[in-house]
């Protein structure tokens, strides 16, 4: 007889993955060891069509959960990106694993919050409610009803456990995937080596890491270009370094030809080699000239 249980990758390229390790412990371990997984997954690169729907389901349910309890359906609002296709996954996760009650909940809470005015919909995000309410000023009713529902949605917790709910899902699951550290890590390399695409989903990632990166990045990444170094690790940042006599800040990074430091000053940044103090690469800023 097959309980769905299966510990070999063959034929499972999409299935739900579970540690080993978790199946077997509390409801929070087997959720959370979902969540590692979906984790590791959407890092190397994988993206959704390419993730079993299931562990997704299961993941923006305790997403959406955990939003909550942080600070209610507003929390959950500023933080689900693309909250029509993140609506759709908590939806049918809460449906799937029998969660009835905050499925109701969840579609209400839904249909209040997208009814709501700009201006209403503002001081329910910026906590307002709460400061109008101390301050004895009025609060509209529809904000109001926000925070009725965002109650509502704790007290339900006290008698449908989500989190317990969840884990019995995925426990039931007709197919499991149940792996250890090492076959893990080799299970994603196997789906991201099929990805047809990868060497520009990498290229794309890399671009939008770089329009995040602080500024010290950005310019230790150019000055490894100048000097033609691969740049594999900042380190720190060294408040207290001297140099020249002077304190100064110094950033710690290493490339594929060993360990560097990078100082500034208003007008140039240096790459320089921390024992000889040789500088391999110099960059000078460019500043918009006012008069232009």
């Amino acid at each position: 007889m097959n309980n769905g249980l299966s510990t070999s990758t063959s034929g499972t390229s999409n299935a739900l993955v579970l540690s080993k390790e978790s199946i077997n412990g509390g409801d929070a371990a087997v959720v959370d060891a979902n969540v590692d997984v979906v984790n590791a997954m959407y890092a190397e690169l994988l993206d959704v069509e390419e993730i079993a729907g299931n562990a997704l389901r299961s993941y923006y349910v305790d997403f959406y959960l955990t939003q909550c309890l942080e600070g209610g359906f507003a929390q959950y609002v500023f933080t689900a990106l693309g909250r029509e296709d993140v609506d759709a996954f908590i939806r049918e996760g809460l449906e799937a694993m029998g969660a009835a009650g905050h499925l109701d909940l969840f579609n209400r809470t839904v249909a209040a919050f997208d009814a709501l005015s700009e201006d209403d919909a503002d001081r329910y995000l910026d906590g307002d409610a709460d400061l109008g309410a101390d301050a004895g000023a009025e609060v509209p009713e529809a904000v109001q009803q926000m925070e009725e529902l965002d109650a509502e949605f704790e007290s339900l917790l006290e008698t449908e456990d989500i989190t317990a709910l969840n884990a019995a899902w995925l426990r039931g699951q007709e197919e499991l995937l149940l792996l250890d550290a090492e076959e893990l890590e080799r299970h994603i390399a196997q789906r991201v080596a099929s990805i047809p695409n990868l060497a520009e989903r990498q290229a794309e990632a890399e671009e939008d890491a770089l329009l995040d990166a602080p500024e010290f990045e950005l310019i230790i990444r150019e000055l490894c270009d100048v000097a033609g170094h691969t740049l594999e690790k900042i380190s720190m940042g060294d408040p207290n370094y001297v140099h020249n006599g002077e304190t100064t800040l110094a950033w710690h990074f290493t490339t594929d030809q060993g360990e560097f430091l990078m100082l500034e000053d208003d007008e140039e940044a240096f790459m320089i080699h921390p024992e000889s103090k040789e500088i391999v690469a110099a960059l000078e800023f460019e500043f918009e000239d006012d008069d232009a």
